[in-house]
C-alpha cells in the first residue's frame, strides 16, 4: 500500500491510496473462508459448501469491505505519521477516477480531498487592552441587601389601611358593563402585591383603603402578562384573550411585611453564631459576599468582551469549499446546497471559536485533568448545597455523588464547559491588560443585557 500526496493550495490536499492486489488477496480469502464454513446453502452441508460459489455470491461485498478497511488503515496511518493537522475527515474526490475492476481485481487507487487546519496568529498579548468592570458596593446597595434580608426574616402582620408595599388579600368579580354582577361570570380570590404594581396611577385606586373596599378596576392593569392574569382570575390562560375589562375587586385582608429587627437572633439566623454581632459588622459582611458574587459577574463579562474581540479580529483562512462538501456527506440528516449556505456562516464562526480556543489551551498547556474536573465538580455541589443553607455532605459521600454526575454525558459536558470557561478566564486575566472600572449596579445590569 502507498499514500501520495498532492498539495493544491495551503488549506486543501488530494491523498490518493494505492493499493496492489497482495494488500488484500489473503485477507479477502480468509473472510470468504470464514463464509464457506457457516454459509446455509440448499444442496450443501455447512462448511462444504464450494469456495467458487461463495466466491461468486460474496466477492465482490468481501472485496469493497476489505479495499474500504485497507483504506481507511492507510489513510489515518498517513495523517497520523505525517502529522497532518485536518479538519473533519478525508472525503472521497468527487471528479477522481476509481482505477481497479471489481470484475477484474488488480490494483486499485482512490482519492480523497483533505482540508488543513489554518495556521493562525491570536491578537490578543500584554499590551491589549480591556475593561474589567466591576459593580460599584456603595451604601444603597449594602441598604437594599439590609432591607432584603430584613424582609425575607419578616413576618405578615395586618393592616388597617392600604400602604405602597402592602399585599391585598381579595375576590375578583366580574361585572357588567353597567357595573352590576355578572350571572355566571368569574369569581375567584386573589392576591395583589402592591410593590409590584408598575402602573403608579393604578396603584393609587388602592393606597389608603381598608378592609371591605371594593374597587373596579380592569385586572390586565395589576397582572404581568396573560400567564400571570390566568393565574390571578383561576382561568386558563387562552381564555384570557378576549377577558371583559370590567371586574370588581373587594379587600378582604391588608397583610404588611413587619421587617425584622437588627438584632443577634437575626445575625445568628444568617450566619455562624457569633460570627456577625452588629449592624456594622453585617453591612462589612455584606460588602465582602457582594464583592465576591459579583466577581464571578466581572469575569464573565470580560470573557465575553474578550470573546467577541477574538472572533473579530482573528484572521483565519477556511478550506471552505472542502468543508461544506464534508458537511453535506457527514450530517445524518440529507442536506440542500441552501441549507448549508444558509447556516455556513454560523458554522464558521463555531469552528473559529473552536480552532482559537484549542490554540490557546494548547500553547500554554492548559488542561483538564480527571482530578481538576472531579474537585471542581465538588465546588459546585458544595455552593449548591451552600445555597439552600445546607451544610455540605463528607468528602467520601461528595466524591461520590461528583463522579455519578460526570457519569452522565450532559452533565459532564456541561460541567467540562464550565472548567474550560474558567480556565480561559483565567489566561485572558493573566494575559491581557485590564483597566478597572466600576458601575452602577443597574450600569452593570444594562451592560450584562447586551
Amino acid at each position: 500500500m502507498n499514500v501520495i500526496r498532492e498539495e493544491i493550495d495551503a488549506l486543501n490536499a488530494v491523498l490518493t491510496v494505492k493499493i496492489s492486489s497482495a494488500d488484500y488477496q489473503l485477507k479477502v480469502k480468509n473472510a470468504l473462508e470464514k463464509y464457506r464454513k457457516n454459509a446455509k446453502i440448499p444442496g450443501f452441508r455447512p462448511g462444504h459448501v464450494p469456495f467458487g460459489l461463495i466466491q461468486k455470491q460474496y466477492g465482490k461485498a468481501v472485496l469493497a469491505e476489505e479495499l474500504n478497511k485497507l483504506t481507511n488503515d492507510s489513510l489515518y496511518h498517513f495523517i497520523s505519521e505525517n502529522q497532518l493537522n485536518i479538519l473533519g475527515n478525508p472525503i472521497p474526490k468527487a471528479d477522481a477516477e476509481i482505477i481497479g475492476s471489481f470484475d477484474q481485481p488488480g490494483d486499485f487507487e482512490f482519492s480523497f480531498e483533505i482540508g488543513y487546519s489554518p495556521i493562525f496568529e491570536l491578537p490578543i498579548s500584554a499590551k491589549s487592552s480591556f475593561n474589567y468592570n466591576k459593580i460599584k458596593i456603595d451604601k444603597s446597595l449594602i441598604n437594599k441587601q439590609v432591607e432584603d434580608l430584613r424582609r425575607r426574616y419578616g413576618k405578615l402582620v395586618s393592616s388597617e389601611l392600604v400602604g405602597e408595599k402592602d399585599m391585598l388579600i381579595g375576590k375578583f368579580e366580574e361585572l357588567n358593563s353597567d357595573g352590576n354582577l355578572r350571572e355566571g361570570g368569574i369569581s375567584h380570590s386573589s392576591t395583589i402585591t402592591m410593590e409590584f404594581l408598575d402602573n403608579k396611577k393604578t396603584a393609587r385606586y388602592f393606597l389608603g383603603k381598608i378592609v371591605g373596599d371594593q374597587i373596579n378596576i380592569d385586572p390586565k392593569l395589576v397582572s404581568k402578562g396573560e400567564k400571570d392574569l390566568a393565574s390571578m382570575l383561576g382561568i386558563g390562560e387562552e381564555q384570557t384573550k378576549g377577558i371583559s375589562k370590567f371586574f370588581r375587586f373587594t379587600i378582604q385582608e391588608i397583610k404588611r411585611m413587619e421587617m425584622a429587627d437588627l438584632n443577634e437572633e437575626l445575625y445568628n439566623k444568617l450566619f455562624t453564631p457569633g460570627e456577625v454581632n452588629s449592624e456594622e459588622a453585617l453591612r462589612n459582611r455584606i460588602s465582602a459576599d457582594l464583592e465576591k458574587m459579583f466577581s464571578g459577574d466581572s469575569d464573565r463579562l470580560l470573557t465575553r468582551e474578550v470573546y467577541n474581540y477574538l472572533l473579530e479580529k482573528t484572521k483565519i483562512q477556511f478550506p471552505e469549499a472542502f468543508l461544506k462538501k464534508w458537511i453535506k456527506l457527514s450530517n445524518e440528516k440529507p442536506l440542500t446546497e441552501d441549507e448549508i449556505e444558509r447556516d455556513f456562516s454560523n458554522y464558521l464562526q463555531s469552528l473559529k471559536w473552536q480552532l482559537i480556543q484549542t490554540k490557546i489551551f494548547k500553547d500554554n498547556n492548559i488542561q483538564l485533568s480527571k482530578e481538576e474536573v472531579v474537585a471542581y465538580t465538588k465546588e459546585l455541589l458544595a455552593g449548591n448545597y451552600a445555597q439552600y443553607g445546607i451544610p455540605a455532605p463528607e468528602d467520601a459521600e461528595l466524591n461520590e455523588t461528583a463522579l455519578r454526575l460526570l457519569k452522565n454525558k450532559e452533565q459532564s459536558n456541561s460541567i467540562y464547559d464550565k472548567l474550560a470557561e474558567q480556565k480561559l478566564t483565567q489566561y485572558f486575566k493573566s494575559t491581557v491588560s485590564l483597566k478597572s472600572k466600576e458601575l452602577a449596579y443597574e450600569d452593570f445590569l444594562e451592560l450584562a443585557k447586551g
